[in-house]
């Protein structure tokens, strides 16, 4: 760490990633859900997170079937050429349904799955895990479309330049879709729980949820939220936040910049 703020070593290269902030209606008025990192992953063990991952290469396979708004429109919402943002969709598409067991795409651009349980769903989602199975290949198979109008742009983090593992992560949000449900896929989580946004930043305050400041920002911004009409009607600017780590005679501290909603 001290190398790379003293310019000894050169940061590592942020890997593209994409992340999902998956919400539904409840008492409370709007839930999201999380799902807790094991602790042997190498990036936030330990941690709680929204379903998300790095983009895979075949994430930006034109094949994928694909209905709302194109590429070229996710481009200039995401900051990104059109390529990496048919990625970067395809890539939020993908890690949900890894993670979460729901998938947000449809046998038509009006319609979408009712539901994925059952052990033929639970096939893919494992081929799709082990990479045996693409985004492309499942949506072709079964005659399904992406919907990427089920989707809105976020927020954009960047890890610091002095951590080891380092990724530029696009945040989505998307409403569960009618009829389906999230099931505990177990994998790289072993506990996952639906949460009100303030509940969740409370019990992180008390020291009950371990997060890092992009996901406990992202829930601060969804209590601007009562419901989950309002989430689909959000609209947002993404521009990228990078914190970073400063030393002084105390140590080293993380800075995140000012104007972002990370509530200390």
């Amino acid at each position: 760490m001290r190398d790379v703020l003293a310019g000894r070593v050169a940061p590592a290269e942020p890997r593209d990633a994409a992340t999902v902030l998956l919400v539904r209606r409840a008492v409370c008025g709007l839930e999201v859900y999380l799902l807790r990192r094991v602790s042997s992953m190498r990036f936030a063990p330990g941690r709680y997170v929204f379903p998300g991952g790095s983009v895979d290469p075949r994430d930006s396979d034109r094949g994928v079937r694909w209905a709302g708004p194109p590429p070229r429109e996710w481009a200039h919402a995401l900051g990104a050429d059109e390529p990496l943002a048919r990625a970067l969709v395809c890539a939020a598409v993908r890690e949900t349904f890894e993670e979460s067991g729901v998938l947000l795409a449809g046998p038509s651009e009006t319609e979408v799955v009712a539901d994925t349980r059952g052990d033929d769903w639970e096939d893919d989602r494992r081929a799709l895990v082990d990479r045996s199975l693409s985004l492309a290949e499942l949506l072709d198979r079964r005659g399904l479309v992406l919907r990427s109008d089920l989707l809105r742009p976020w927020s954009r983090w960047i890890t610091p330049d002095v951590e080891p593992h380092r990724y530029d992560t696009r945040f989505f949000a998307a409403v569960l879709p009618e009829g389906q449900q999230t099931r505990d896929v177990g994998g790289e989580a072993d506990h996952v729980a639906w949460m009100a946004p303030n509940e969740a930043i409370r019990r992180w305050r008390n020291g009950e949820l371990a997060m890092l400041p992009p996901t406990v920002a992202n829930l601060n911004g969804l209590t601007e939220c009562a419901t989950p009409e309002d989430v689909r009607a959000a609209e947002r600017e993404i521009v990228p936040v990078q914190p970073e780590f400063r030393e002084a005679a105390g140590g080293i501290t993380l800075i995140v910049p000012d104007g972002v909603g990370y509530p200390l």
